[in-house]
C-alpha cells in the first residue's frame, strides 16, 4: 500500500513515520525537515513510541506516482493551495482531510469524490528539525467516509493506522465528530487567545456567558444540516464542557495564541467564521460567533504592523 502525506507539519510527520513501518510512505514537507529525515531520519519521542523512522520526503510529489491514500494534514488555512498545487495527484483518489476545522471536506470534494474526513486529539510538539514529541492523547483518531456511511476502504485505512500502533476507530457520521471537535475548539480557543488566558479562566462567569450563546448558534445551524453528535442539546453540551471538557484542559493555553505570538495567521475561519457563515446560509442570527470572528481578524491585522 502507498500513502502520501501533504503539508506534512508536526502531525503528518508523525503519521508518516508510524506508517512507514507497514507500507510505502512519501512526506511533502518543508525542505529543512526533508533534508533532516534524510540523514538520520524522523525522531519521534513521547505516547506514540521512541524511535527514528526513515521514509522519503521532499518539498514535491515524485513524478508519475499514484497512491492508494492521501492525508492532508496541513493547516486549513492552506487546505484549497494544496488541493490546487496537486490536483493531478488527488483526482480519483481517496483523500483524507486530517485538519481542525469545518469545511475542509467540503474543499477537497471539489478536487476528488473520494473524501474521508478525520479528527484527532494529540499533542504534537516540535523538538527540532524532524524531531516530534507527542505529548498527549486525548482519544483514538477517528476515520470515516464524508459526510457519513460505513465504507470498505475506510475499514482498510484503520486496519493500517491501527497496524501502526496508532490508536484508532471508523466513524460511520464523522461529519458529527468533525462537529463534536469543533464545538469545543471553537468555544475556548478563541477566546483563549483574544484574552491571553488558560482554558480554566473561561469558566468565570463573563466569558462563559459568550460560550454560551456561541455554541448554542453552533447547535442552531447542526439541525440544519443534520448532524448528529454525543450531546443531544446545547444545553448537555454545555454541561460537559463545563463539568469535563474545561477541568482537565484548565491550564491549557490556545493553540490560536500561539499562532498570534509566532506572527501567524490563525484557523478562526474554519471554526466560529464557518458556523457564522454557515448561519447566513440557513438565514440564522449568530451574532456571538460573528463577533469572535471579527475580534480575531483584528488581532491578526496587528501582526502586520
Amino acid at each position: 500500500m502507498k500513502v502520501l502525506i501533504l503539508g506534512a507539519g508536526a502531525v503528518g510527520l508523525s503519521l508518516a513515520a508510524r506508517l512507514s513501518d507497514h507500507c510505502d510512505v512519501h512526506a511533502v514537507c518543508r525542505q529543512r525537515h526533508a533534508d533532516a529525515i534524510a540523514e538520520r531520519g524522523l525522531v519521534l519521542t513521547g505516547l506514540w513510541g521512541e524511535g527514528t523512522h526513515r521514509f522519503s520526503a521532499s518539498e514535491e510529489v515524485p513524478a508519475g506516482e499514484r497512491y492508494d491514500y492521501i492525508f492532508i494534514t496541513s493547516k486549513a488555512l492552506a487546505t484549497r493551495a494544496i488541493c490546487e498545487q496537486f490536483a493531478d495527484v488527488i483526482r480519483d483518489t481517496e483523500t483524507v482531510s486530517l485538519q481542525n476545522g469545518i469545511g475542509n471536506e467540503e474543499i477537497v470534494a471539489e478536487y476528488t469524490d473520494r473524501v474521508i474526513g478525520a479528527t484527532i486529539i494529540t499533542g504534537f510538539e516540535w523538538r527540532g528539525d524532524a524531531r516530534v514529541h507527542i505529548s498527549v492523547v486525548g482519544g483514538p483518531m477517528k476515520l470515516g467516509r464524508f459526510p457519513d456511511g460505513p465504507d470498505p476502504k475506510v475499514d482498510a485505512l484503520v486496519a493500517l493506522v491501527e497496524k501502526a500502533g496508532i490508536p484508532v476507530e471508523g466513524s460511520d457520521h464523522i461529519k458529527g465528530d468533525l462537529w463534536a471537535k469543533t464545538l469545543y475548539n471553537s468555544s475556548l480557543n478563541p477566546l483563549g487567545a483574544l484574552m491571553n488566558v488558560p482554558y480554566g479562566k473561561l469558566l468565570h462567569p463573563m466569558p462563559w456567558g459568550i460560550i454560551e450563546h456561541v455554541v448554542r448558534e453552533a447547535y442552531a445551524v447542526m439541525a440544519e444540516e443534520g448532524v448528529r453528535v454525543p450531546w443531544p442539546t446545547a444545553d448537555d453540551y454545555l454541561a460537559y464542557l463545563h463539568d469535563v471538557q474545561v477541568p482537565s484542559t484548565a491550564e491549557h493555553h490556545a493553540s490560536m495564541l500561539q499562532d498570534i505570538m509566532h506572527g501567524h495567521l490563525t484557523e478562526i475561519d474554519f471554526m466560529n467564521g464557518e458556523i457564522a457563515a454557515r448561519a447566513r446560509k440557513y438565514e440564522l442570527d449568530a451574532p456571538y460567533n460573528d463577533c469572535i470572528t471579527r475580534l480575531m481578524h483584528f488581532r491578526e491585522s496587528l501582526l502586520e504592523q
